[in-house]
């Protein structure tokens, strides 16, 4: 059974950083694009970046480019999301998930993508 476990979430204050994990269990990482998504209340799931199987191909929200990473380890089957100098609308919960292809499509979109994790709350805040 494919699954998908976040972590690594928490209360940090402006400017400081994070990194996510998604574990993966039950299923081949490898031959899977993963993206990372995150809702703040009352808003929509919206999408924040996208790793393709191999890693070699990225793709990042406007508004996170520049101060989030991601990246993978498929001899460990985890997905990372670093992310630095953290502001207050970053605050929401996170969520991976993986895409049955290899590659990640032009625009991260929740349609694109099944098998979520449970989420993981980042909040920042002074």
């Amino acid at each position: 059974q494919l699954q998908l476990v976040e972590s690594g979430g928490g209360l940090v204050q402006p400017g400081g950083s994070l990194r996510l994990s998604c574990a993966a269990s039950g299923f081949t990482l490898d031959y899977y694009a993963i993206g990372w998504f995150r809702q703040a209340p009352g808003k929509e799931r919206e999408g924040v970046s996208c790793i393709s199987s191999s890693g070699s191909s990225t793709t990042y929200a406007d508004s996170v480019k520049g101060r989030f990473t991601i990246s993978r380890d498929n001899a460990k089957k985890v997905v990372y999301l670093q992310m630095n100098n953290l502001k207050p609308e970053d605050t929401a919960v996170y969520y991976c998930a993986a895409r049955g292809f290899s590659g990640c499509p032009s625009t991260v979109r929740k349609n694109y993508f099944g098998s979520w994790g449970q989420g993981t709350q980042v909040t920042v805040s002074s």
